[in-house]
């Protein structure tokens, strides 16, 4: 039996005790102890190949962790050693900043769900790439990138920019969110023109720097599944005029109806975990059937298994991404899924 096994048993009540942002902060200066070589190799895990080529890059299997978890990048080498394709850090702003008031994160138990309205805390972005220069986790790492809150929608491209152009020589593909429900007024850039005059902007900065350093580096799209039939098609068009490489399926949802009266489902916030898994692969199967093979697809939203897993793939994901699965079952939960990929 592996050390890991023990989480659901051991592990996970003792974490479970403290409150969610607790939680949360204790595991990632866990991670950041057990990033240092000897511990880092004592507490990895062994998962099986499943190599895969998705944007030009090498993965060493479809399994990610998504963006919230290890915002910092404080636990990078740690969280590589679990055996994750790929670790996708942020969402990062260009100044530090607090986020929303807390209680700011909450767990639905009975649906293995979360609710958070973080609202992109991070130390910005400079710390970030002090910690990217860090790393020795050779593996695929992406960042995602954001603005922060008290910067006006119509200068929003200005952070966006500021944040590509620091990150960029040092991570392997850039995701741009737009679709965190927990900033306020962010969602609104997934409209047309904002996310036309927004992609459009940070299109032109990715290609500057390609021909600059001559370093190649995707860009990924990450988008609600709340959008209306009508702003999914419009995305989708404009991700594909500037043939962006890659879209999320999905961020988190605002919608409680699955969960009602569950502790907390009257919580604003963002829900991730299982109460998203259909919704966020219905949006899935709706952008692949827009996009077809054009571009790649990241699946992400209630993937708890391999049959969750599998779905997504189904759906039209080539890259997959977790988050509340690993809050709720611990680092097994990836070997899980890979050895049946």
């Amino acid at each position: 039996m592996s050390f890991y096994a023990l989480y659901p048993h051991l592990i996970k009540p003792c974490i479970f005790v403290l409150d969610p942002e607790t939680a949360h902060r204790v595991t990632i200066k866990l991670g950041h102890l057990l990033s240092k070589p000897p511990l880092t190799a004592l507490f990895s895990q062994k998962v099986a190949a499943r190599p895969v080529e998705v944007m030009g890059l090498k993965f060493s299997n479809p399994l990610g962790l998504a963006a919230g978890m290890d915002k910092n990048g404080d636990a990078i080498d740690y969280l590589g050693a679990l055996g994750f394709g790929h670790l996708e850090l942020g969402t990062v702003t260009p100044r530090a900043q607090d986020g929303n008031p807390q209680p700011r994160m909450f767990r639905v138990k009975p649906a293995r769900g979360l609710i958070n309205r973080m609202g992109f805390n991070n130390k910005g972005v400079d710390y970030l790439v002090r910690n990217l220069l860090a790393r020795r986790f050779s593996g695929i790492v992406g960042v995602s990138i954001g603005k922060n809150e008290t910067t006006p929608l119509e200068n929003a491209l200005d952070d966006y920019l500021i944040c590509l152009s620091k990150v960029y020589a040092h991570c392997d593909y850039v995701a741009v969110n737009v679709s965190c429900p927990n900033t306020p007024g962010l969602t609104a850039l997934q409209e047309a023109e904002p996310m036309e005059h927004l992609i459009s902007g940070i299109k032109d900065e990715r290609d500057k720097l390609a021909a600059s350093t001559r370093r190649y580096v995707p860009l990924v799209v990450k988008i609600s599944p709340d959008l209306t039939a009508q702003q999914l098609q419009t995305l989708c068009e404009i991700c594909l005029h500037h043939q962006i490489d890659g879209i999320s399926c999905t961020n988190t949802t605002t919608h409680r109806a699955i969960i009602d009266g569950m502790p907390h489902a009257g919580e604003w916030g963002g829900l991730s975990g299982e109460p998203l898994r259909e919704q966020s692969t219905a949006v899935l199967a709706a952008v692949k059937a827009q996009v077809g093979d054009k571009i790649p697809l990241i699946g992400i939203g209630g993937i708890d298994g391999p049959i969750a897993a599998r779905e997504k793939i189904v759906a039209g994901a080539q890259l997959l991404q977790l988050y509340s699965a690993f809050v709720y079952q611990g680092p097994q939960i990836i070997q899980d899924i890979v050895e049946y990929l």
